[in-house]
């Protein structure tokens, strides 16, 4: 059996013999099973523990790169600080580049700036394009992690995906839009910030292939692209209404809720049903209000506490069955927002 452990070190982790660990070691007869046994488990407790000694002090530098309304990034910001501290005895120390838009330029600058002075990782939310692909397996290449959140871009060489399963959400949101609906037709208000983040993709997919298959009654009427930003929202959703089109209910995807509302206030118009995404500090003050019936909650603490986590596994400072997995989508009304996030906006 190999091994890089003193023999008296395994027999002290094992509690046998130095004999017995001879024995056992060197696959000799005479050595009851379970003793075999436990010598085997001595030398994987003494694997961990080098492993968690290893990480004592160790510092990753990491950068964040994130596309989204300020109000949203500083929530993915407040999260990954927090964790921070759960992360120890590895340091991870966060450089942050946070607009509410940027350009493919912009984004693909950012990472090939990384790639050139280096980085332990790199936390990802961007549009899935090419050209942004193509940079991501640059970092691949030159062995910096990439792992995107809450969007995916699945065909680069990122190294894994934090965040809700976007598919799941959309199917959940038809499902709950259709149960205050009833039997009834009408038409659905959506708004994607931008179709090329495919996370949102992946919820406007899956929400009309159930309304489709099973809520045939429901028209879907479009008002994305407004980048999840105040006045280009209010202004698509203005368009839309223009035509006097009357609205039984809306799947916001991708914010800008507070400017949605509004243009349906200038058309006196009062859905049935309001769903939204993510309890940033608007999205609170809606449920509270009554405005919004229920907004689709993922943990962004979990999520941000998996992409690190990834990134100490990439540097094999964390062994992979000890990474986190991602959130599950939790349907949030007026009566269950979690306390921590209440006592955040009050």
């Amino acid at each position: 059996m190999a091994h890089r452990f003193l023999i008296k070190e395994i027999a002290l982790q094992s509690g046998v013999g130095v004999a017995t660990v001879d024995r056992v070691l060197n696959g000799r007869a005479h050595v009851r099973e379970h003793t075999r046994k436990r010598v085997e488990q001595a030398i994987k407790e003494l694997e961990k523990q080098e492993l968690q000694l290893a990480t004592v002090g160790r510092k990753l530098m990491i950068d964040v790169i994130v596309e989204a309304p300020a109000r949203f990034a500083d929530e993915i910001k407040d999260a990954l600080e927090t964790e921070l501290a759960g992360m120890h005895p590895v340091v991870i120390r966060p450089r942050f580049m946070m607009q509410e838009t940027m350009t493919t330029t912009e984004v693909v600058e950012s990472l090939q700036s990384i790639g050139r002075r280096g980085s332990h990782g790199v936390v990802l939310k961007a549009r899935d394009v090419p050209e942004v692909t193509e940079a991501i397996g640059d970092l691949q290449r030159r062995g910096i992690p990439v792992i995107t959140i809450f969007t995916d871009i699945p065909l680069s060489g990122r190294v894994a995906y934090a965040g809700l399963d976007n598919r799941v959400a959309g199917a959940t949101a038809a499902y709950l839009v259709a149960q205050w609906l009833g039997a009834r037709a009408g038409n659905i208000l959506i708004t994607m910030s931008d179709e090329r983040f495919r996370g949102e993709e992946e919820r406007e997919i899956s929400f009309r292939r159930a309304l489709r298959t099973r809520y045939p009654q429901l028209t879907l009427i479009d008002a994305s692209g407004g980048h999840g930003l105040d006045t280009p929202t209010e202004k698509r959703v203005l368009n839309v209404l223009a035509t006097d089109t009357k609205i039984a209910a809306v799947y916001s995807m991708g914010g800008g809720n507070v400017a949605i509302l509004r243009a349906l206030e200038a058309q006196q118009q009062s859905p049935i049903c309001f769903i939204g995404h993510d309890l940033d500090r608007d999205n609170v003050r809606l449920l509270r209000e009554g405005k919004v019936q229920a907004i689709l909650h993922h943990d962004l603490r979990q999520d941000m506490r998996s992409a690190c986590q990834h990134i100490i596994c990439f540097h094999k400072l964390l062994p992979a069955s000890a990474v986190s997995p991602s959130s599950s989508v939790v349907v949030v009304t007026p009566e269950n927002i979690p306390a921590h996030i209440a006592s955040r906006f009050r």
